[in-house]
């Protein structure tokens, strides 16, 4: 299951909602993680757009969750825009609230990214057969690591780009790791990493890197288009 709620608005249409959040990360002292703000949102709009468009969903609309003081609220703008940009969807409408009240001691944020999605598409199925290939395009990262392995990030115009093949399922991987992405998808099945540099049960933090299935007649498509970023992965009956 997907972190993505699907709502039917008429025979033509549904609205996809998806979110994320971040704690303890950001530029105040008590912070696990110290970055910039506009990292921070970045990562954050990632994992939410990632999941809206993987669910075949166009973004229209973002909230913003924002406990960090008022003097934040540009900067994470700032982020969020940087993603907008790289997805090539500059005109989606940003709202949301800053609690101003009373300060936290660590840094906090939401965001939730809303698309519309055609009932005519239909939901792609996800199969498992001996004609089907999975790969891993990025490297899980979580933490320091998205500062100085900023290479390995699978980019957010490449995720896009792959979305919008056919006959490709893609699932963002989060917190739990690939292998537990793929458990939850084929419980009947084995998975082994063919490239000894990924490390399938490690957190990938903020979709750091996605799992592609995909007819193997498209496998040369996809080391194109991947380059660096494909990672082959096996599975053992």
């Amino acid at each position: 299951m997907r972190d993505i709620i699907e709502i039917q608005m008429n025979e033509d249409e549904s609205i996809v909602v998806a979110c994320d959040n971040s704690g303890a990360i950001g530029k105040k002292e008590r912070d696990a993680v110290r970055v910039p703000y506009e990292t921070v949102a970045y990562y954050s709009f990632r994992v939410a757009a990632m999941e809206c468009l993987s669910a075949g969903a166009e973004p229209f609309a973002v909230t913003v969750q924002n406990f960090n003081g008022e003097d934040a609220w540009k900067l994470l703008l700032k982020g969020i825009h940087t993603g907008m940009d790289e997805l090539g969807r500059k005109d989606l409408k940003i709202t949301g609230s800053t609690e101003s009240n009373f300060p936290l001691d660590q840094s906090a944020l939401g965001i939730t990214v809303l698309g519309k999605r055609k009932n005519s598409l239909g939901k792609r199925r996800i199969t498992m057969h001996e004609q089907t290939d999975i790969a891993v395009i990025g490297s899980p990262l979580v933490g320091q690591e998205l500062i100085e392995r900023e290479g390995d990030i699978a980019p957010l115009s490449l995720f896009d780009q792959i979305c919008r093949l056919e006959d490709v399922v893609i699932i963002p991987v989060g917190s739990k790791g690939i292998l537990s992405e793929l458990n939850n998808l084929f419980s009947e099945k084995n998975f082994v990493i063919l490239n000894p540099v990924i490390d399938l049960r490690k957190s990938s933090g903020p979709s750091t890197c996605f799992i592609a299935l995909y007819p193997r007649r498209m496998r040369p498509t996809m080391e194109s288009i991947a380059g660096s970023f494909f990672h082959e992965i096996g599975c053992l009956e």
